[in-house]
Order: C-alpha cells, then sequence, then structure tokens
C-alpha cells in the first residue's frame, strides 16, 4: 500500500511536467520562430523534448533509432526519424524549455513531497566547474579557446549549480563562457533564492557585494573566508577568539558594483567563527549573528553539509558524462547541459522516497545506506521516454519498478574514508567522432 503510494505521487510529478511540455504556450514560449513545429512531423516538439533528456551520449542515429524502438516497442530498431531531422529540430527548440522545466519541478518537490531542512532553512549551496567543449567554429567563437593543465588549448566553459544540499537538487543550473567569473554566476542564481534560505559558500566566493546582494533577498549565508582577505578577518585570525561579531564596512572594491545594483553600502552585521581540524584553521563568516538560536558548535558540521554538491559535480562530469555532448553548435551545449541537469533531477526525485525510507531504517544498520545514483541513471534510461509516452497506470508501475530496483541496489557510507585528489591524472576526452556504442 505504501510502496502504491510512493509511485503514485511519482506518477503525478511525470503527468504534471508532461502536461507542460505539450501545452500550447510552452511550446510557443521555446521555439525559435512562430512557424517552428507547426506541422505534423515525425519529431515534434514534445517528443524532441523527452529524447534530449533521455541521457543521449551516443551517435544521433544510433540513441534516435533506439528510442523509438523503445517507445513503440519494435522488436527491432527501425529507422522513423534520420540524424538530419534531429539535428533540423534542435535548431527550432531554445534552451530554456529546460531550464523552465527544471523550476517547475523544483517547486513541485518543495510543495508535493517532504523537503528536509537545516534549523528551518533550506540549504543551498553555490559552486562552480569548468568544462570541455567540442571543438567547433561555432562553439569555439561562442566560448573561446583556454589552454588547461594538460593538452592542447580548447574551448571552456564555465558551469555553476544553486544546489540544495539535503536533497540533492539542483535548483538553478548556469553554462556560460569560462570569461564569465564564478561571482557574477553566483549573483545570477540569486534569482531564484527564497527567504529563509541559506547559502553556503566556499572561499573563493566572499565579496561584499555578494553578501550585500543575498541579505537583500532576505536571505542568509555561511562562507568560509580567506584570512587575508578583510582587515577585519585579519584581526580575528590573530586574536586567538572563536568566534566575533562585526561591521564590516563596504571596501573599495565593491562600491562601484553595489551602485550598479542599487545596494545600500551601510556596514554589514556580520559573525566571523574560527573553525579547527587536525591543527588546521579555517575561518568562518556568516550573516547568522544570533549566538544564542546559532551555537558555535554546529558551524563547523553546516559548512562541510556542501560537501554533496561536490559530488553531484562528480556525478554529472563522470557518470552523466557532462562533456560528451551530441552536437556541433553552441546552442547543442546549452540543450544537452540543462537537459541532463533536468533528469539528473528527474530521476532523483523518483529515488528521493526510496533514500527517504532507507534513512528511517538506517538506525538498525551498522551503517547508513544510500541508494547507488549511477546504477540509478542506468537503469532510468529508456524508461524516462516511455515514462512520457505511456498511460497513467502504466507509468504507476514503471516508476514502482524503477524504485524496486533502487531499493535492491544501495551501498554502504562508511565515514573516514579519504581518497587524495590525484592531479596528474588526465581527464577523459570526448570527440564527436567517436560516440559509445549502447
Amino acid at each position: 500500500m505504501a510502496q502504491n503510494l510512493i509511485s503514485n505521487t511519482c506518477a503525478k510529478v511525470i503527468e504534471f511536467i508532461n502536461q507542460i511540455i505539450t501545452s500550447p504556450d510552452f511550446l510557443a514560449r521555446h521555439r525559435q520562430h512562430p512557424k517552428n513545429f507547426s506541422r505534423q512531423r515525425k519529431l515534434p516538439f514534445h517528443i524532441l523534448i523527452v529524447f534530449l533528456i533521455n541521457f543521449v551520449r551516443g551517435s544521433y542515429q544510433d540513441e534516435l533509432d533506439k528510442f523509438f524502438k523503445t517507445i513503440w516497442r519494435f522488436d527491432v530498431a527501425k529507422r522513423v526519424v534520420s540524424k538530419v531531422a534531429l539535428a533540423k529540430a534542435r535548431m527550432k527548440l531554445k534552451f530554456g524549455a529546460f531550464v523552465e522545466l527544471n523550476r517547475h519541478l523544483v517547486n513541485h518537490f518543495e510543495i508535493h513531497f517532504n523537503p528536509r531542512t537545516w534549523f528551518g532553512f533550506r540549504l543551498l549551496a553555490i559552486d562552480g566547474s569548468t568544462s570541455r567543449v567540442p571543438m567547433t567554429d561555432d562553439i569555439t567563437q561562442h566560448f573561446g579557446v583556454w589552454n588547461g593543465r594538460q593538452g592542447a588549448p580548447s574551448p571552456m566553459a564555465r558551469v555553476s549549480q544553486l544546489f540544495d544540499v539535503l536533497n540533492k537538487i539542483t535548483v538553478d543550473a548556469i553554462i556560460k563562457p569560462k570569461s564569465i567569473g564564478e561571482r557574477e554566476l553566483a549573483a545570477q542564481h540569486l534569482l531564484n533564492v527564497m527567504p529563509n534560505d541559506l547559502i553556503l559558500l566556499d572561499r573563493g566566493y566572499p565579496a561584499w557585494w555578494l553578501f550585500n546582494s543575498i541579505l537583500s533577498m532576505n536571505a542568509n549565508f555561511c562562507a568560509r573566508v580567506s584570512c587575508t582577505k578583510w582587515k577585519a578577518v585579519r584581526k580575528f585570525f590573530r586574536s586567538g577568539l572563536s568566534e566575533k561579531i562585526i561591521d564590516l564596512a563596504v571596501p573599495a572594491t565593491s562600491e562601484a558594483r553595489c551602485k550598479q545594483m542599487g545596494l545600500g553600502m551601510t556596514p554589514l552585521k556580520m559573525r566571523l567563527i574560527r573553525i579547527e581540524n587536525d591543527g588546521n584553521v579555517a575561518v568562518l563568516i556568516t550573516s547568522l549573528t544570533d549566538t544564542h538560536q546559532y551555537s558555535i558548535d554546529i558551524f563547523n558540521g553546516l559548512y562541510h553539509q556542501r560537501w554533496p554538491i561536490e559530488e553531484d559535480y562528480k556525478t554529472i562530469k563522470c557518470r552523466m558524462e557532462l562533456e560528451n555532448f551530441s552536437g556541433k553548435s553552441a546552442l547543442s551545449v546549452y540543450q544537452d547541459f540543462h537537459a541532463k541537469v533536468f533528469a539528473k533531477n528527474l530521476v532523483w526525485m523518483m529515488a528521493f522516497p526510496v533514500q527517504d525510507r532507507l534513512d528511517k531504517n538506517n538506525s538498525f544498520r551498522k551503517y547508513r545506506y544510500q541508494i547507488n545514483f549511477t546504477q540509478a541513471f542506468s537503469k532510468s534510461k529508456g524508461v524516462i521516454a516511455l515514462l512520457f509516452h505511456d498511460t497513467t497506470k502504466q507509468i504507476s508501475r514503471l516508476i514502482a519498478d524503477l524504485q524496486h530496483i533502487f531499493q535492491r541496489t544501495i551501498e554502504p557510507v562508511r565515514p573516514g574514508r579519504k581518497y587524495p585528489r590525484n592531479h596528474k591524472a588526465k581527464p577523459r576526452r570526448y570527440f564527436l567522432q567517436y560516440k559509445p556504442i549502447g
């Protein structure tokens, strides 16, 4: 009975998203020209959307043949749509379709699921990374060419996420040319921040104007700050105090940005906290200045709550093969990136109730267990296509079958394990001419 209730809840998510994809208003917003997708074709707008969220990693034709073999239940793959037709259809689709779908998905999760919070806060982390993109004329012109640590120069993109670390949901994701800095992308994420959000930031992000922007959204923050960042931080670091409330005046480097953004320049009341681990000292700066409600003991664990965003980048890059882009245009790079972010959230939303049930049963086990997310992605490829094609009853059955195998594929979380990062390892390269089979 409980399993049916869970699968039906997830089935309603699929129905909700499917209603959006097939709506005329959504089509009108996300086609390049009013005449696009106006005729009945073998690859209409909503089928194109579903195809692109189905973890495309092989060649166009191979992926197309498998996709239609799945949804039409062919015994042997048939040529329904050609790769040329797919390439032409993609040129008519705005990548914002996947951004909007992800926003609807996150909002639906917040309302209909039971998201986890920290002291009543939605706990968000902002972090960035870089990604290689294909070496084609259009992509090179848009993203620019950069020298990497290894190999020849190549086009590079900067990726940034606003990530719900407790619920493992990407609230907002951005991909831009690498020339745009992480703080600028962080400022764009703030459009998706709500009052009562708490944002975790690594030490590359602290800037007075960024802190002021977060506070202007009635949100809060906790960031690691360099011990030499500001005079007030340097004095605190040398003092040996465990914590201190300060009024941080606007530095000259932030004045122009504050004027540009229409932000006030009155000093910000902040709290500095010293954290010591294995002889290493780190300084945190936070807007949570109430020392009675938020004691100093909770902040070491709070800052390390941001670790899931690092793991999520590993998932996107290594498991979902972020850099294995399927097209040769800058538009296709944006489409692939946002389609993968949406698909990742969709799979995790189906897995979330299973993980929630596992966490409730972990008290009887030596270790905490979690779903093997790599296996969850693997088992979901192809099934995603069916979820947006079958009847409601079939969708509930498919989700129940998926969740059953999610529950059977779990791994123990062994605390204290550390694996030093190997900076000399050669990154995997993907080539448009050599796509994997299967």
